[in-house]
């Protein structure tokens, strides 16, 4: 396929990418720019399709991942980093904007829980809690995902069996 036809089937779809960039961002303005950075992309990776493919099903998947990968990149940018020692920032609770000592006292002990858990379920499951993803832990520790996963299960359970006192309290 030449260039040209390429380019003419890629701006015959531009109604069908509009409405699908609308499906995903409930947004005209974020629509248009993201038919816009698919158009991009799929220009710039012209020599990565294939003659007698589904050129439609290819440009749909590049406005997809570039959909999600914008999500992911906003919400990184969106998180808060706390650098102090204690994470001074990231403990505030929203109310009064200083823990209660009760809080401190409930923290410390399901610490000392989390920190009794054998270590092929502690560290998997604290890699979890510090938003590690389940393959990221796997790779780290050269372990299956699947053992990752049950590591992180059973670590979980045994962590509410040792704080069974503390939701008897709450209710």
């Amino acid at each position: 396929m030449t260039a040209i036809e390429f380019n003419h089937k890629l701006t015959s779809l531009k109604d069908n990418l509009h409405y699908f960039a609308m499906t995903l961002t409930s947004n005209s303005e974020e629509a248009k720019d993201l038919v816009q950075d698919t158009f991009v992309k799929a220009l710039t990776n012209r020599d990565k399709f294939e003659d007698n493919t589904n050129l439609k099903a290819w440009t749909f998947t590049i406005m997809k991942n570039t959909f999600i990968n914008n999500y992911r990149r906003s919400i990184r940018t969106n998180a808060i980093i706390d650098t102090t020692d204690d994470l001074y920032f990231l403990n505030l609770t929203k109310e009064s904007g200083i823990p209660s000592p009760e809080s401190q006292i409930s923290l410390k002990d399901i610490r000392k829980r989390v920190d009794r858990l054998d270590d092929d379920q502690r560290i998997p499951f604290e890699m979890h809690t510090q938003g590690y993803k389940y393959k990221e832990i796997a790779e780290k520790l050269q372990i299956s995902i699947g053992t990752v996963k049950s590591r992180i299960f059973f670590g979980r359970k045994k962590l509410m069996e040792n704080l069974k006192g503390y939701q008897q309290n709450l209710n």
